[in-house]
Formats: C-alpha cells, structure tokens, sequence
C-alpha cells in the first residue's frame, strides 16, 4: 500500500496512477490530475481535493466525504465510493 500522508502533491500529474488503497490521509491534492486513476480503498480524509480532476476515477470503497469530492472540478465518469457513476 503506498503511503502519501501529509505528502504536498499540488498539480501532481497522477493520470492513470494505480493509489489502490493508498493512504494519502492530509495529502495536499489541490489541482492534481487524477484522470482515470484508481483510488479504490484509498483513504483521503483530510486530503485537500480542491480543484482536483477526478474524471473516469475509481473512487469505489475510497474514505472521502462528500465536501471533498464537492471541491472537486469534475468528477465526470467516477466511479464513486457508494457504487453509482457520475454522468
């Protein structure tokens, strides 16, 4: 399990990055490109998503709140941790 906590990773170029069940508990996450990454069981509290694109993302079973995920600029395609898909 790959372990980002507290990590700055701002603007991160994360496309495609299997995080499956990382912890990035507090990582900073503002403006990251998340672009079909599998976050699946990865633990996000207190990450900072703001900004972050989640497009085609695997968030399923993820700990993220919903605020998160809120602060988000798309989350289009995402597979979300209760199971649905954003359209």
């Amino acid at each position: 399990m790959a372990e980002f906590t507290r990590r700055e990773l701002r603007a991160a170029d994360l496309r495609k990055a299997d995080l499956h069940g990382a912890n990035l508990i507090g990582a900073n996450l503002t403006e990251a490109d998340l672009r079909g990454a599998n976050l699946s069981g990865a633990t996000l509290s207190q990450a900072d998503l703001s900004q972050a694109d989640l497009t085609g993302a695997n968030l399923a079973d993820a700990r993220v709140s919903d605020y998160q995920l809120h602060c988000t600029c798309s989350l289009a395609g995402a597979a979300m941790p209760d199971g649905t898909t954003r359209m």
